[in-house]
């Protein structure tokens, strides 16, 4: 197959990593990618949001299959122009992906659903919003409706902090038009975990479990990010909490979506937060989580190409996912000043010194190369991931490739698997 993966951050690095070791996989190509992926892939200068060149592309490359990294190409529709040509792709429709593409539709469609989750409201109008902020009170979640890169919710733990956030997303439009509506959400205590299952329209297999790390600094402090670093497995979903997560929450709203002629087919990521009461939704994506995707990829034993064919064709059933025990991180190597204004250019060196640390690899997120040098060229630049016997091992693993690398313009958590650890 020629397969063409969409995207240029550290998830889709770390796809094409697996897609090339696929024996289904004759060429690869991957647009836009970065310094990383072109070791493994043919990079095309053309972004992943443009989605008339994208299709452009797919039919002068005669491409078979596509694989659609970020959220927001499959919310605008990418895998619906793609199917009107011919060509298969992995992910949801423009309809399906409303799951990412508003929290509002995602919030109602779960509770239609019985899928337990946070009380929430949706609003137009800041004036009711804040209204609503002083009838419920803090802490409180404020959250944009739309695509904001993974920025747009803000937990506010005072009555102030929500009235700012409601004025930064809605007056001062600081997510563009992701914050024209907002929901307001009831706070939910006890700990994060990221569950993945891919869908073929019918059939859900699940993933392994893991859990990202969103605050930028060490003890889950500072702004929210994109993710600053993840692992797997997450002790916190054993076995009998997977089988809960399918029939409580992935299985109803698949079986939701088809009733609504919203047919879901791709990779569906439940955000989840687990408390005494067993776990409730806090969102749903419609993509692999980076830096998740790193994770898993490494103790992925089969061959992903075949799994998301088989999400495209309707044939998961026939697919049967083989997992190493090991555990695997990913600790995020980040711009200083990020997520606030960073510097795009500075060097990074001694990468393939990293990678020589016994079960490291170092996928790419925001990086570009200059002749011999590599330069960031983002927020988050590095995803710097190990596999190990435990999750110890791979932590200590992961430290040792970042302390080889030199690169004083970036930064990284150094509590990356805390709560793991800690049990």
């Amino acid at each position: 197959m020629r397969v063409l993966v969409v995207g240029g951050g550290g998830r889709e690095h770390a796809l094409c990593w697996a897609i090339a070791r696929s024996s289904l996989c004759d060429e690869l190509i991957c647009a836009p990618g970065n310094a990383g992926i072109a070791d493994v892939a043919e990079c095309i200068d053309v972004g992943a949001e443009d989605v008339d060149a994208i299709v452009a592309l797919s039919k002068e490359r005669e491409v078979d299959f596509v694989v659609i990294g970020p959220e927001g190409p499959l919310v605008a529709g990418l895998v619906d122009r793609l199917s009107d040509i011919g060509i298969k792709a992995f992910g949801p429709s423009a309809s399906a992906a409303l799951l990412e593409g508003s929290k509002g539709f995602m919030k109602d469609l779960s509770h239609r659903c019985g899928v337990p989750s946070a009380a929430y409201g949706r609003f137009t109008d800041p004036a009711r919003a804040k209204s609503f902020i002083a009838k419920q009170g803090a802490p409180i979640v404020v959250k944009a409706d739309g695509l904001a890169a993974g920025k747009g919710v803000i937990l506010c733990y005072t009555e102030a902090e929500a009235i700012a956030a409601i004025n930064s997303i809605m007056i001062d439009k600081a997510f563009g038009p992701a914050g024209g509506e907002i929901v307001i959400e009831e706070f939910l205590y006890g700990e994060e975990a990221s569950f993945f299952a891919l869908v073929d329209g019918k059939t859900a297999v699940p993933l392994v479990s893991a859990q990202d790390h969103k605050a930028a600094f060490d003890g889950d402090k500072g702004p929210n990010t994109g993710g600053m670093g993840a692992y797997s497995p997450a002790p916190a979903v054993t076995d009998a909490m997977a089988g809960a997560i399918m029939e409580n929450i992935v299985k109803p709203v698949i079986a939701g979506m088809a009733t609504d002629g919203r047919v879901f087919k791709g990779v569906l990521f439940a955000g989840l937060m687990i408390g005494p009461k067993g776990p409730k939704l806090l969102e749903f994506n419609v993509r692999f989580g980076d830096p998740e995707c790193q994770a898993l990829v490494m103790r992925l034993k089969s061959d992903l190409l075949e799994a998301l064919v088989a999400c495209a064709d309707g044939t998961l059933d026939t697919i049967d996912l083989q997992w190493h025990d090991d555990a695997a991180m990913t600790v995020v190597m980040a711009a200083n000043g990020y997520p606030g204004a960073y510097d795009k250019r500075s060097e990074i060196r001694s990468l393939d010194t990293a990678e020589a640390v016994d079960g490291v690899t170092v996928f790419h997120a925001g990086t570009r190369r200059e002749g011999e040098h590599i330069f960031s060229d983002g927020g988050r630049v590095l995803g710097v991931t190990a596999r190990g016997a435990t999750i110890a091992e791979a932590q200590s693993r992961a430290y040792a490739g970042i302390d080889r690398i030199d690169w004083p313009g970036g930064f990284c958590r150094r509590d990356i698997g805390w709560r793991a650890l800690g049990r």
